[in-house]
């Protein structure tokens, strides 16, 4: 799966260089080192091209990077997370280019994994949803690169913004925000959602989106508003994860996390107004009151349908890819769990030492 912690490596890896190539590897290859995939290797290869700090996608890259592969693409250098990374036979897959001198480490980002996130569509948890620190604590919020500033340690705005109460998330948020406020004569778009299980259905359907304006700005809905509308443990991913899973793809400008489920002015007449209003061509669930939730931008004439060639690809369809495929991928998770294991333990005795 693409989430955020591939976006957060591959940021980490733009800012090391100029021009990021990024090779995926083929699902064969996947399944013959590491395991089954969740997304097939083309809906990886259009993920991965549309996260914004990718220059270039190298398809069927090979699972062992050689300095041969680095040559043939003219690469300077290769970044890799501080996970070791092996093949089926235990040898690490980096091991010719570090000792070339041609391997660079970046951070990997802790509390997120393909492993993870299976683990809860076989679950069925809401362990994983982040919920205000009091009743009264409103958690919209709009980002971009203009007002940054929001996320201070204390003051007013961090106690309204009390859904981020653990301590990397605003940190995190500010390193994936680089966007920019709209010019006066942009076109100003709006779309909202769930992006729950981030993939290639909701990435076409953003780009689709942002051809029919200048500016999109991206409403997502809070944990317990799509718990409410959906029901089950929906959503998979947490209102933060599913913020930073957006804000990597390169066709938005600007986030509001925890946007109302029912589009009104507050949206439409906020900061910055709203000249069109783009949903899905997918029936959209009525709100808690029983209300379309589009009913004033459809009143106000600024409604309208995109058609969408991946709506087939759909959160509940990749749960549906672990459910039916369960025993194979709590295979999977017994594997990478040792390993995980193990690799804990090892540098515990590094600490030591």
């Amino acid at each position: 799966m693409m989430h955020y912690g591939h976006a957060n490596a591959l940021r980490q890896a733009k800012a090391m260089g100029d021009y990021l190539v990024v090779g995926v590897h083929s699902d064969a290859e996947i399944e013959k080192n590491k395991g089954p995939t969740v997304m097939r290797e083309q809906e990886r290869y259009d993920a991965v091209a549309a996260c914004k700090w990718v220059d270039e996608v190298v398809p069927n890259a090979p699972y062992n990077t050689t300095v041969e592969i680095l040559q043939k693409y003219n690469i300077d250098f290769c970044v890799h997370g501080d996970d070791i990374t092996t093949m089926a036979d235990g040898t690490d897959c980096y091991q010719a280019v570090k000792d070339a001198g041609l391997y660079r480490e970046c951070k990997r980002t802790k509390g997120v994994s393909t492993t993870e996130l299976v683990g809860r569509m076989l679950l069925m948890t809401k362990d994983h949803h982040k919920r205000p620190l009091t009743p009264n604590t409103s958690s919209i919020l709009a980002i971009n690169s203009q007002n940054l500033d929001m996320f201070s340690a204390s003051g007013p705005v961090a106690q309204r913004t009390a859904v981020y109460h653990f301590l990397p998330a605003s940190k995190r948020i500010v390193q994936f925000s680089e966007g920019h406020s709209p010019k006066p004569t942009d076109r100003i778009i709006y779309v909202d959602g769930t992006f729950d299980l981030f993939h290639v259905g909701h990435v076409e359907f953003l780009k689709r989106a942002k051809a029919l304006g200048d500016y999109m700005i991206v409403g997502i809905h809070d944990d317990q508003t799509v718990n409410a509308i959906k029901g089950a443990n929906y959503p998979l991913m947490n209102l933060l994860e599913r913020a930073l899973s957006v804000l990597a793809c390169r066709y938005v400008d600007e986030v509001i996390i925890g946007a109302p489920y029912s589009v009104g002015d507050e949206i439409l007449l906020g900061e910055h107004k709203v000249d069109l209003v783009i949903h899905g061509n997918h029936p959209s669930g009525p709100d808690i009151d029983g209300n379309d939730p589009y009913l004033i931008p459809k009143q106000r004439g600024i409604y309208r349908e995109v058609e969408n060639p991946n709506a087939t690809i759909t959160t509940r369809g990749i749960i549906d890819r672990i459910i039916q495929n369960r025993l194979v991928y709590e295979e999977r998770q017994r594997r990478k769990n040792a390993k995980a294991a193990l690799e804990a333990e090892q540098e515990a005795l590094r600490n030591a030492n």
